[in-house]
């Protein structure tokens, strides 16, 4: 019955979190820019604007030049999640379809991905605290703010504690997902009856679920900000959007 409920539900939450995401971007997508807006000094070229778009998404460039804290505690987080993400990867794939040298990497970053959780979780401590400690975040942080940082911090904490405390069946574990994966319906492999997984899982469901509503949008819109998406070229180029060219005639005038 457990096995059937959370394979239920991770189809469900799976479609909402790809068709949700996906309806945001396509949000993003026709939003009109009317205004050449870009953050100063902004590259000119379209180049320069990929190279500041890869400095700003891998190194958090502005944050780090706006506040070193923030940028400490954000950077700890943002990267403890990715590698964590990244070992998570290796309980997902089937060894027989994945190439060597991938499956030998996830097979190395498997130590690394163990110690990322610490950074995750002191990341999120730390961007917690300033919400809390610092009176002028502490006055525009809404409830949702901190409900979303002791959800991530829930699903770090209920990880670590399955790795160090109380151990799980991991290939039992891989089966369920693997059955899922392949679609085996009402053939899934039964879920380890671990009552800290239980709870990490659905943690993860609520997430999945709530994402495409939350303020973790900033990961994909921050490749649709006009701010760091344009060139900054008005004098060089007149910057027309595409539904204002409709109201200009051959002679530029409308």
């Amino acid at each position: 019955m457990i096995t059937t409920i959370f394979a239920l539900a991770f189809y469900f939450a799976t479609i909402l979190l790809i068709v949700g995401v996906g309806y945001r971007i396509y949000e993003y997508t026709i939003v009109p820019a009317p205004l050449k807006i870009a953050t100063t000094p902004a590259p000119t070229t379209t180049t320069g604007v990929v190279y500041r778009m890869f400095r700003e998404v891998a190194l958090f460039e502005s944050l780090f030049k706006a506040n070193k804290w923030i940028w400490i505690f954000g950077y700890m987080f943002h990267v403890g999640l990715l590698l964590v993400l990244v070992r998570h990867l290796r309980y997902f794939l089937d060894p027989r379809f994945v190439p060597g040298i991938v499956w030998y990497g996830l097979e190395l970053i498997q130590p690394i991905g163990k110690y990322a959780g610490f950074a995750m979780i002191a990341g999120l401590a730390g961007l917690w605290a300033r919400r809390v400690l610092v009176n002028r975040v502490r006055y525009i942080s809404s409830p949702s703010d901190h409900l979303m940082l002791a959800l991530l911090i829930a699903i770090g904490a209920s990880g670590m504690i399955m790795q160090y405390v109380n151990p799980t069946d991991i290939t039992s574990l891989k089966n369920f997902f693997m059955s899922l994966a392949y679609f085996n319906l009402f053939d899934w492999q039964p879920l380890p009856d671990n009552l800290f997984l239980m709870g990490h899982l659905t943690l993860v469901l609520t997430l999945m679920i709530i994402f495409p509503y939350s303020k973790l949008l900033h990961a994909p819109g921050i490749f649709f900000s006009p701010s760091r998406n344009q060139v900054d070229n008005p004098r060089e180029v007149r910057h027309i959007v595409p539904w204002a060219k409709s109201l200009e005639d051959g002679s530029g005038k409308k």
